[in-house]
């Protein structure tokens, strides 16, 4: 059952253009958290990217001014966004769970995991890891190329022989710290600066039965200490280009020896940029993925 709504619930619309659909989308998820729909209007064309929250009335200058700020990144990075419309109104909260119904899919990662709404019948195949999420939550569902990069990832670096950790640096909804959980990481922990990210995994990790298997809280990445308490085998960092570029240092310190960092959420202009700040720490590359404006990439100490 979804929890009872503490403020409004609002649909955020962004009025955009098929080239820079993808990108508006993430840059929606990175300010509200929540994976947005994407709606094509087939007879002229028209883009909307729009995701659905509780959103008290305070809180809406700071997400225009988020959603601007967004869009003058986009600009100069060589991405129009035009005509770059916003509107947030209040919504209905059936109208918003058939909006999540409606492009909320399963999303499946081979025959290791799965992960589908609460309502959807599609059953687990044998030995397929499974996390649920409810409409009634602000979630990511993992239908962003970026998202579903470091889920891939944490399929493929998962060793069911050996205990390995894993880190979600900036968590959201806390998708990926689930998933890596099922998949049998563990310790798993995640933080987000958002309290409402952080609650919302907590809510997330109750669905799943997982809320003494992985540990949320609240925290800023360029506030963490710089001689971390604990390594983990795996962190996953899908934050903006600028904040890995800036707090790379406090990342890489995060990962064990031998282990691995996933960067995502990255224009592929940004890349470079991103990729550099890490090479100049002593980290090479060992493989990305390109999926129209974007970029990820999984990354080793050298010689590692």
């Amino acid at each position: 059952m979804a929890r009872p709504l503490k403020h409004p619930l609002r649909q955020i619309a962004i009025a955009t253009n098929a080239l820079a659909e993808d990108a508006m989308s993430v840059a929606l998820e990175q300010i509200t958290g929540i994976t947005p729909g994407i709606h094509t209007d087939v007879q002229t064309g028209a883009v909307t990217v729009s995701a659905f929250l509780e959103l008290a009335d305070t809180r809406i200058p700071e997400v225009r001014r988020g959603v601007r700020e967004a869009m003058d990144g986009l600009i100069e990075c060589g991405i129009d966004p035009t005509p770059a419309k916003i509107s947030i109104r209040k919504v209905p909260a059936r109208d918003w769970a058939e909006s999540w119904k409606r492009h909320f899919k399963p999303v499946a990662i081979g025959r290791k995991l799965l992960v589908k709404p609460t309502w959807n019948r599609k059953k687990a195949a044998p030995g397929q890891a499974l996390v649920l999420l409810d409409p009634g939550l602000s979630f990511g569902t993992g239908q962003h190329a970026t998202t579903r990069f470091c889920l891939q990832e944490l399929v493929d670096v998962r060793e069911e022989n050996r205990p390995q950790s894993l880190l979600d640096a900036g968590m959201g909804s806390g998708i990926l710290a689930l998933a890596g959980v099922a998949l049998g990481f563990g310790p798993v922990e995640g933080f987000d600066f958002d309290p409402d990210c952080v609650r919302t995994a907590g809510e997330n990790a109750a669905l799943n039965g997982m809320t003494n298997k992985v540990t949320f809280e609240q925290a800023d990445v360029t506030r963490l200490p710089k001689r971390p308490k604990r390594k983990f085998d795996v962190v996953c960092a899908n934050l903006m280009a600028d904040l890995l570029i800036a707090e790379a240092p406090r990342l890489v310190s995060r990962v064990a020896p031998g282990g691995r960092l996933v960067l995502a959420g990255i224009l592929t202009t940004q890349f470079p940029s991103v990729e550099k700040a890490f090479t100049a720490l002593g980290w090479e590359r060992l493989h990305d993925c390109v999926e129209r404006e974007w970029k990820s990439g999984s990354f080793v100490r050298t010689g590692e």
